[in-house]
């Protein structure tokens, strides 16, 4: 364990306690701004679905995009609060569809062309992009890492991975997967995963993901994670 690492993470844990998640927003035009004046990294956060497009239904009825925008706030909150320039895909219960788009099928189509472009014109991208699982069996439970065919995405994966485990379920033994058939992932030109966090169809996962402290401990979790994986930590993380 780097023990350095982790008393960071516990001060800013205290800092985002104070602070609480960050109110108003940040511009994607701001951001981008921003990222383009200096070389280092921008963590592009992608709180999955939105708007018309609500993702899946959990057990209980809470839409999917909620819970994803939710975890993402926080996630967004703590890699600055780490000093990273971050990039919010959305910071509300909306899409990102051109005007043109009709359709829900013609809306969520443009709406992932605009995310994976948003993706691929910011400056040192690294993209985070959260979603939840759900599966026909309630049985199932626990967070599920996919990642890109780019450069460094499976280590980060692991990283993640690995991370959530320790922090938030130490009995799952998931490992990180590629995603063929996920549109995002196959066309970012950068680093990048899709962290399914939970599965909506369990019951108890559910009613977990709804809550504000679990959400806050899965985001610095993967914070954690991003965090060693930029700065090309070797050891494992734990939080």
């Amino acid at each position: 364990m780097n023990r350095k690492l982790v008393l960071g993470i516990l001060a800013a844990a205290a800092l985002l306690a104070v602070w609480g998640l960050r109110s108003g927003s940040r511009t994607t035009e701001h951001s981008l701004a921003a990222a383009a004046a200096q070389e280092t990294p921008t963590i592009v956060i992608d709180a999955g679905h939105g708007g018309e497009d609500g993702g899946a239904t959990s057990v209980s009825g809470v839409l999917e995009s909620r819970l994803n925008l939710e975890i993402a706030r926080r996630a967004d909150a703590f890699l600055a609060l780490l000093g990273y320039e971050t990039v919010m895909v959305r910071d509300s219960d909306t899409a990102i569809y051109d005007p043109s788009a009709e359709t829900l099928s013609q809306k969520k189509v443009s709406d992932l062309r605009n995310r994976v472009r948003l993706v691929n014109e910011t400056p040192g991208a690294v993209l985070l992009s959260i979603h939840q699982n759900t599966y026909s069996d309630g049985r199932y439970r626990g967070a599920q890492v996919f990642y890109a065919p780019t450069e460094g995405s499976r280590d980060l994966a692991d990283g993640i991975q690995e991370t959530l485990a320790g922090a938030v379920d130490p009995e799952n033994r998931r490992q990180p997967k590629e995603a063929p058939s996920v549109y995002l992932l196959q066309n970012i030109q950068c680093a990048g995963v899709l962290v399914e966090c939970g599965f909506l169809t369990n019951e108890a996962e559910d009613r977990l993901l709804q809550d504000g402290a679990y959400q806050t401990k899965l985001a610095m979790a993967m914070g954690a994670a991003l965090n060693g994986w930029l700065r090309g930590e070797s050891e494992e993380l734990e939080v």
